[in-house]
């Protein structure tokens, strides 16, 4: 049952992980920490360690830099469905805005899966009950972009603009010990919201209203051009640009925007085919301009502003001629069926996306993407939650979706795997061996051991790095088939 707190809450939180894929790699730490709307703590901190299971090999890459082992989270970790369990009842409570740093397009992807793995719906938890979300990364942009004065602002080593957390506290003499472990880069995010919303309280707020998806359409919809920052832009600009709407777009809850730094004439007699090969990313040094057109996601919280906020010190900071600005979007206007063509190259680019993914070697984990569960669906995943693990398998002919069935032997061998039949202990660690060595010397626990190795042989490695490299090996032999020592 959920615990119900008065009014609406921010809950910060941050993850770390085995890898940068939500789709392959785990959540190993989750930490958070709520406050009321003026960013005072509200209780203690959340911090738990989630168990590896026997089928993920860690990135050992994300493994040097977090530190957490994959026998720790053994140790003293709980399992997925043990902790889904608890963040329903304690964390993901009624009016509960989740905010983070970049959690939008890393962490919360993560918890999307975690849930749908579990037998939970994907979604809800941020949204159902008042509840929603938030991100400060592009407030960061906004505020460095727009309103600097009174907030110190950092540049990587090769003297280039920086807003990665550890560096925006580093230079606000902000307290952020042990970068990288999840509950300290929760305290440094609080720290650094305090610090916008001290220093600058009407952006902080206007983009905190601004993060309701009606708000941001309405905005972006209204046909005129708008400041918009994005991690897409470039950091010579300060990620930011003035964009307007090109068209809507046609699978997604948002828009298609042009870039108006961007001189359209170029693009105006391409084709569609001709205008898809220029769409993608590219990072050639003597590449052909980009088509700078991107998507715009109304649910994402994008960090947009009416022009007005385009001050004159602003426009000298963005390097923005406005009369530039204007001559593009007239260009732009007059422009008779360029929008039809950019959505013909979106289509292009889309139904070759789908056919790798069909040629991709994908598993059921991944799919979370492929449609929406039914109601009758997610009115079986709830009793499959409350089930007894023993019951679990009896309950798969009441699943309609491919998916959840697939998932259920899964759920259950990650999750109690004390209460595997011998059949199904058979089952899962057939599946272990196909996911770790199958394709031979092509496998992942292949890979993985090389990469250990490559990692080892690094000039000026740490004694903490050798002894995590040291813990890896032995998980990776640790979790290695049996066949694969025959």
């Amino acid at each position: 049952m959920l615990v119900h707190m008065a009014g609406p809450t921010f809950f910060f939180y941050d993850l770390e992980t085995s890898g940068i894929s939500a789709r392959d790699a785990r959540i190993m730490q989750f930490a958070g920490q709520r406050t009321d709307m003026d960013l005072r703590p509200i209780g203690k901190p959340e911090n738990h360690l989630i168990k590896l299971t026997d089928d993920i090999l860690p990135d050992p890459d994300a493994i040097l830099i977090t530190g957490i082992t994959p026998q720790k989270t053994r140790e003293e970790g709980v399992t997925e469905a043990e902790f889904l369990q608890y963040f329903a009842s304690h964390i993901a409570t009624k009016d509960t805005i989740f905010v983070g740093y970049n959690t939008i397009r890393f962490d919360d992807e993560f918890m999307r899966y975690l849930h749908y793995r579990n037998f939970y719906d994907a979604y809800e938890w941020q949204w159902k009950d008042g509840r929603g979300r938030w991100d400060l990364l592009d407030v960061v942009r906004m505020t460095r972009a727009l309103r600097p004065e009174g907030i110190e602002w950092p540049f990587a080593p090769n003297g280039k603009p920086s807003n990665r957390l550890e560096l925006l506290t580093a230079v606000n003499k902000l307290s952020h010990e042990n970068a990288h472990d999840a509950l300290a880069d929760v305290n440094a995010t609080i720290a650094v919201a305090n610090l916008i919303k001290t220093k600058q309280p009407k952006l902080f707020n206007f983009l905190l209203d601004m993060r309701d998806k009606k708000k941001a359409a309405a905005l972006v919809g209204a046909g005129q051009p708008f400041v918009y920052s994005s991690g897409k832009y470039p950091g010579k600009y300060e990620h930011a640009t003035v964009a307007v709407m090109l068209a809507k777009h046609p699978q997604k809850q948002g828009a298609l925007v042009y870039d108006l730094r961007i001189d359209p004439g170029e693009f105006l007699g391409m084709s569609a085919v001709e205008l898809a090969e220029r769409w993608k990313f590219t990072r050639e040094d003597n590449a052909p301009t980009r088509l700078p057109i991107k998507t715009l996601q109304y649910n994402r919280c994008p960090a947009v502003a009416p022009l007005s906020v385009l001050d004159e010190a602003s426009q000298t900071r963005l390097q923005l001629d406005m009369k530039v600005v204007e001559a593009n979007r007239k260009k732009l206007a007059a422009a008779q069926g360029f929008a039809l063509k950019v959505l013909e190259a979106l289509d292009l680019l889309e139904q070759k996306r789908q056919a790798e993914l069909i040629n991709d070697d994908r598993h059921v984990d991944s799919q979370l993407y492929d449609g929406f569960i039914s109601d009758a669906d997610k009115n079986v995943m709830r009793v499959v939650r409350a089930a007894e693990p023993s019951d679990l398998a009896s309950l798969e002919p009441n699943l309609h979706d491919a998916r959840l069935k697939a998932l259920l032997p899964l759920y259950k061998a990650r999750n109690f795997p004390a209460a595997m039949t011998g059949e199904e202990r058979e089952n899962w660690e057939q599946f272990c061996a196909q996911r770790l060595v199958g394709g031979g010397a092509k496998s992942r626990l292949a890979k993985y051991f090389q990469h250990l190795q490559e990692l080892a042989n690094q000039p000026g490695i740490t004694q903490n790095q050798q002894y995590l490299l040291e813990e890896l090996q032995l998980y990776g032999q640790s979790i290695m088939p049996a066949e694969a020592n025959e």
